[in-house]
């Protein structure tokens, strides 16, 4: 699904998309088609030895040379901008093969197991110290869109988020959904733990997907226990915003409910979803207790749930704060202003550099906080220009200024500035320009071979960028003001 809101999306703007796909079940493709989004459905495979190593190899259902080649053929009769790749058996070994066809590859992954050859790579999920995770695993110049603010929800979901608020009431609607497959069951699960507790005020809505394996268990136990059983539906928003309690598993829907504000107790499902549900638990983002598939432990939590009215408007309030629902913005942002040139400032520059770095934004997180005068910064900028030990840059997007960098070389080190341009139209493009400066300072000054940053203690979104980027710790320093009687 976070694959098929990225492309309605990009169709809205103009952009022509054609998945590929193999094995895609048939309310997927009715899906595809009732969009007017072209599908090549690849053969399957009934080759069932696995010749791969990756620790999910088996879901491709032939090898990744097999899929590349398969891929190329279906891509052949045109070349792409822009290649999306949404699948764990797949690496930088498959990605190299289909750059003869694309010009750009957009990887989104969550597991960070794996190399990727790849401009863009995107991991909607919140992990504790996600900046690491994929450095050495992806290419550096490899653009990182980290985080659930980044997070592809659809429409919707940000047209409800305006609507509500944090949760506060008592509980009077719980939604139970576990995702479109949930093959081993999790909602017969919840529907047997919620028929025995006291609900008799409260409305139940179940959610599953029209291939779910036990569709017709879940509907018959729905009609005797009186819970409204909803089947692939196209409501999910509304649900979730009319909902107080949710109960369901991690992934894509973790967001979908944090957007909403929506209260869970998020069960793990699987080994992937392990890592996210404990960091978003940690971060106050949800409720998940390490509990197995066990009907005791289940009713105990729901009813802690829904007896603590204080945890859930806790949990509603910092998951609300987490996911404003604009991460397909900032996604299609990065795959439309990917690329960032960087130029040596000029002269008719100076006042715009003036403006942007006496604006409140920029001072906060400067050495130096107060206003600079026009005549001290005409003295500063002119001789910067003069200095070859230094350089001045300006980076670019389609002749719109994105940000500024700064070098100064000192014998075999070089120590780095940088801001975004205040108030300007390209917010999360740090790292893309940071390493566009990298890349232009590379090539300008060679002999150079160490760059350093310093940080204010309080500037957190810069210690992430340089963190990010591999930048290491050199020293720190502490200050205290002493009180004088």
């Amino acid at each position: 699904m976070r694959c098929l809101t990225l492309a309605e999306n990009l169709k809205k703007r103009g952009t022509q998309i054609r998945f590929i796909s193999r094995d895609l079940p048939a309310h997927l493709q009715t899906m595809l088609q009732n969009k007017a989004i072209e599908l090549v459905a690849l053969a399957k495979n009934i080759n069932d030895v696995i010749t791969d190593d990756l620790a999910h190899s088996h879901w491709l259902g032939c090898s990744q040379t097999e899929d590349a080649l398969a891929t190329l053929q279906a891509l052949a009769d045109k070349n792409w901008d822009w290649l999306v790749v949404d699948h764990y058996a797949l690496d930088a070994r498959w990605e190299k093969k289909l750059r003869e066809k694309v010009k750009k590859i957009l990887v989104i992954d969550d597991l960070a197991d794996r190399q990727h050859d790849c401009d863009v790579l995107l991991d909607q999920n919140h992990y504790a110290y996600m900046e690491t995770r994929y450095l050495g695993k992806v290419p550096t110049q490899c653009q990182l869109l980290l985080g659930a603010g980044y997070a592809l929800l659809r429409d919707e979901f940000q047209q409800k988020r305006e609507q509500i608020k944090p949760r506060q009431d008592a509980v009077k609607r719980i939604l139970v959904f576990f995702g479109g497959v949930d093959a081993d069951n999790y909602t017969g699960l919840a529907i047997a733990a919620l028929s025995e507790i006291d609900i008799s005020k409260i409305q139940i809505d179940i959610v599953i997907g029209a291939g779910h394996p036990y569709r017709e268990q879940i509907k018959v136990a729905s009609v005797e226990h009186g819970f409204n059983c909803h089947i692939q539906t196209d409501k999910m928003a509304q649900l979730m915003a009319e909902a107080d309690l949710a109960i369901g598993a991690g992934g894509s829907a973790t967001w979908e409910r944090c957007c909403l504000g929506l209260p869970t107790l998020a069960i793990c499902m699987a080994h992937n979803q392990q890592k996210q549900l404990a960091d978003a638990a940690l971060a106050g983002w949800l409720y998940s207790p390490e509990i197995k598939k066990d009907l005791k432990q289940l009713q105990t939590h729901i009813t802690a749930l829904i007896e603590n009215s204080y945890l859930r408007e806790l949990i509603s309030h910092n998951c609300i704060q987490a996911v404003d629902g604009r991460g397909i913005l900032r996604v299609i942002s990065s795959i439309e202003n990917s690329h960032i040139e960087m130029r040596r400032a000029k002269s008719e520059d100076s006042e715009n550099i003036f403006q942007w770095r006496n604006h409140a934004r920029i001072r906060a997180v400067s050495n130096h906080t107060g206003l600079i005068g026009w005549s001290e910064h005409q003295k500063w900028f002119s001789s910067v220009l003069s200095d070859s030990k230094r350089a001045l840059l300006i980076g670019w997007i389609k002749e719109v200024p994105v940000g500024v960098v700064r070098f100064d070389v000192q014998n075999n080190e070089a120590e780095i500035s940088i801001y975004l341009v205040p108030d300007g139209s390209f917010a999360g493009q740090g790292k893309n320009l940071l390493k566009s400066a990298e890349r232009w300072f590379a090539a300008n000054f060679p002999a150079v071979s160490q760059i350093k940053a310093n940080v204010l203690g309080e500037n957190i979104p810069s210690h992430k960028l340089f963190t990010a980027l591999g930048y290491q710790i050199d020293f720190t320093c502490y200050k205290k003001e002493l009180k004088h009687d």
